[in-house]
Parts: structure tokens; C-alpha cells; sequence
């Protein structure tokens, strides 16, 4: 701590800059909230989707999930099925992170920000589907450590629960000072937000293969007994999260002064094109697996593929999913980002709802058809559940505009600090 040279006592910081905190966030708050039309009208629809998804939720939880189309024998559905799309489209954000930070990537370096934002929105996102998946979400008080009983270490959904805190708190606090920092017209130190950074690289693939653990480790649903289903999900993430990332660095370029370089949309196709090619590889070797192999545990297989003694409601979802997920591979392979980059955006589009498709209805659903009885109970995800699950999504969209218009304020100097009041 710095000293004074007349007393040896600790130095004050000057007034000014203990007010800079309180301005910071006074004018965060007026910066993410005002702009032009069209981000008024963007608000707005997805307020007012937003708004239908509470008035949804408030009948679900005063009648109960029995207004869902989930059974007692497909207890899970839509809700934990976009929970896992959205912890993988967090753990996808990384990718911003491993090349500006481990190789140096400058370009990407300076946009590094954007996939951060979209962690923090994800796991907003995350959480909002397991409160509404909960019949009764006042008792979720029993899993708060040091209130509840977490059964720790026992339980993969504490694990859970404790790698998602933990995963949101390090985004927060690497935004959070990135931007103060900037803020301030000051250099950020690295000893304050490098160490976490790198621990967000490792804690990104850990929440979602404890995501993953979390169905391989149920020994009753053979559908989810696999041991490549931690790979399958980290290899779906990285891609959900760079395509993602690729069409908002655009919509960031063509709307805002924000400058996002051709590198940084470079290299996140790169990381498709890879990430694409090893997901379609493990989703044929997990068929492969399934289908030659045979036997009565390749049931719910064959159901979600071909049908079942003729149910065969999930059969056009994830043969849709798989269309789409090899258009978007090709689209990526033989399109360039200099001139045919709205073929790139069509495949992030595909990936991102094939994927959606794959690791959602695709993934959940089969698990628990047939039943543990042998019985055929089909799903497929009602009104109420679409109105709540479109208005958790609307929340998630919300987080991250307003935090991607609060860092492009910051980055392009429009919100800083009076220089009166800046910290020498």
C-alpha cells in the first residue's frame, strides 16, 4: 500500500476517485438503457415476449406442472432440455477467451469482451429454465449452502449448482473490472482479471461436462449411459458458442462504431469448422455404437431415429436437426469470410438450431422412452411450456444487449469518466 513521505501512513485515495465507483454505475445504468429506434423496438418485443412468459409461468405454478404436457413418465422436457443448450452456449463463450489470451490473438483480444457478456447472459438463461422447472421453486431454498442440504459431495446437481455459481461470478468479475478499468481511462492490471480468465477456460469445460454427468450418471436410462457424452456436449458447446458469437460480432459491427476486425470472425470459423466435423463424428460413432451393436437398451434409439411399435413423434425433430447440422458444415467449408460471408451466417443460424434440436428434444426426451415399465409415453412440448420457454430466452437476449451496448459505450469512449474526476 502506498505510504505518505511526511507520516509513513497509508495514503488516501483522493475523493474523486471513491466517487467514480457510484458514477460508473449510475451512468451503466442510463448508458445500457438509452437508444434509437430500432434498439427501443428490439426492447420492446422481447420485453413484451419476456411479459407472455411470466403470464405463462404464474399459471403453471398456480396450477401446477400438470399444465405442461410432462408426465410421471417424461418428467423432464422442454425446460432441462434448453438448460443444457444454454450451459453449452456458455461454455461455448470460452473460445473468445482461449485465443486472445493463451495464443495472443490481438484482433480477438479486443472483442474478447462480447463471449463474456454471452457467459453471463447463458447462465442467467440456465438458471431461469431450472427455477421453472421446479414445481416448487420457494423450496429451492434447500440447496443454498449453509441453509439447505446440498449432499455434497455425493450429488452431481449440487456440483452443478456450485461450478454454474461459481463459472457466473468469474465473468461478472472479469467484465465487471475490464470495463471499470476502461472506464477510468486506466490500464487494467493484469494480477486483477488474467488469473481468473484462465481459471474460466478450465471452469468452462468442467460446467458442462458435470452437466453431462449429471444424465451419463443415472444407471436406469440406458439412452444416457454412454461414456462419449461429456465429449459430445463440450463439442456441441464449442460450437453453439462461436456461432453465436459470430452473428452478434456482426450485428456489433454493422450497428455500433464498436470496431470488430475480419480476425476475430476468422478465427471463430476456424474453430467451427473443426468443432462441427468432430460432433458429426461423435454423434455417428455414438450411432454406430447403438445400432450395430443392438439389443434391448438401444430401444429409445431407435425410437428417437425410426420409431417405436409406430410412436414416432421425436423422428422429424432430430432428423431435421442432423439436416441441418451437415448443411452447416458444408456451408462452412466451402464458403469464404471475405466474400461469402452470409453463407457463413446462414451455417452459424443451422448450427445454432440444430444443435438447439440435438441437445434439447433430442437428448432429454429419449431418456425416458420407453419407461423403466417398457411403456410408450410420448412428448412434445405444449403451449404453456413454449410461452415460458420463448420468455426465459427473451430474458437471456435482454441481459446480454444491454450488457453488449454498455461495453461498446465503454470501449468507444461515449461513457467515461469526467477527467476532472479521474485517479492520477
Amino acid at each position: 500500500m502506498p505510504h505518505t513521505h511526511e507520516t509513513g501512513a497509508p495514503a488516501r485515495p483522493p475523493v474523486d476517485a471513491l466517487l467514480s465507483y457510484p458514477q460508473f454505475l449510475w451512468k451503466a445504468l442510463g448508458v445500457a438503457t438509452d437508444g434509437g429506434l430500432m434498439f427501443y423496438a428490439w426492447m420492446t418485443a422481447l420485453t413484451a415476449v419476456f411479459l407472455v412468459g411470466v403470464n405463462a409461468y404464474t399459471w403453471q405454478l398456480v396450477h401446477g406442472q400438470g399444465v405442461t404436457a410432462m408426465t410421471d413418465h417424461v418428467s423432464w422436457g422442454m425446460y432441462i432440455g434448453n438448460f443444457t443448450y444454454a450451459v453449452g452456449l456458455a461454455a461455448g463463450a470460452v473460445m473468445m477467451v482461449i485465443p486472445a489470451y493463451l495464443y495472443k490473438d490481438r484482433e480477438t483480444h479486443d472483442v474478447v469482451i462480447v463471449g463474456e457478456i454471452l457467459a453471463i447472459a447463458a447462465i442467467v438463461v440456465a438458471i431461469g429454465f431450472v427455477s421453472v422447472d421446479l414445481g416448487r421453486p420457494d423450496k429451492l431454498w434447500h440447496m443454498t449452502p449453509w441453509i439447505g442440504r446440498m449432499n455434497w459431495p455425493s450429488s452431481m446437481l449440487t456440483w452443478d449448482v456450485v461450478v454454474l455459481t461459481v463459472y457466473l461470478l468469474i465473468n461478472l468479475h472479469v467484465v465487471g473490472y475490464l470495463l471499470y478499468m476502461r472506464f477510468l481511462g486506466r490500464s487494467p492490471n493484469p494480477k486483477w482479471y488474467l488469473p481468473f480468465v484462465f481459471v474460466s477456460i478450465f471452469w468452462a469445460v468442467s460446467i458442462h461436462s458435470v452437466t453431462a454427468f449429471l444424465y451419463s450418471g443415472l444407471g436406469g436410462r440406458p439412452f444416457w449411459n454412454t461414456a462419449i457424452l461429456a465429449p459430445r456436449f463440450i463439442a456441441t458447446a464449442f460450437v453453439a458458442g462461436p456461432a453465436f458469437i459470430v452473428i452478434a460480432l456482426q450485428v456489433v459491427r454493422r450497428l455500433t462504431s464498436f470496431h470488430v476486425g475480419d480476425g476475430a470472425i476468422r478465427t471463430l470459423i476456424s474453430i467451427l469448422r473443426v468443432t462441427m466435423v468432430l460432433n458429426l463424428f461423435l454423434v455417428g460413432s455414438e450411432l454406430f455404437t447403438e445400432f450395430y451393436t443392438g439389443g434391448n437398451h438401444t430401444a429409445s434409439a431407435q425410437y428417437l431415429y425410426f420409431g417405436l411399435h409406430g410412436k414416432n413423434a421425436l423422428v422429424p425433430w432430430i432428423w431435421s436437426a442432423l439436416t441441418m447440422n451437415v448443411l452447416a458444415t458444408i456451408l462452412l467449408h466451402v464458403s469464404s469470410a471475405h466474400t461469402h460471408l452470409w453463407r457463413i451466417d446462414i451455417a452459424c443460424a443451422l448450427a445454432l438450431l440444430g444443435i438447439w434440436i440435438e441437445k434439447g428434444i433430442g437428448l432429454i426426451v429419449p431418456g425416458f422412452v420407453p419407461s423403466t415399465l417398457h411403456e410408450i409415453v410420448e412428448y412434445l412440448p405444449n403451449q404453456i411450456e413454449w410461452k415460458i420457454s420463448l420468455g426465459v430466452w427473451a430474458l437471456g437476449l435482454i441481459v446480454f444487449t444491454l450488457g453488449l451496448k454498455l461495453a461498446v459505450a465503454v470501449f468507444t469512449n461515449e461513457m467515461r469518466v469526467e477527467p476532472s474526476k479521474r485517479n492520477s
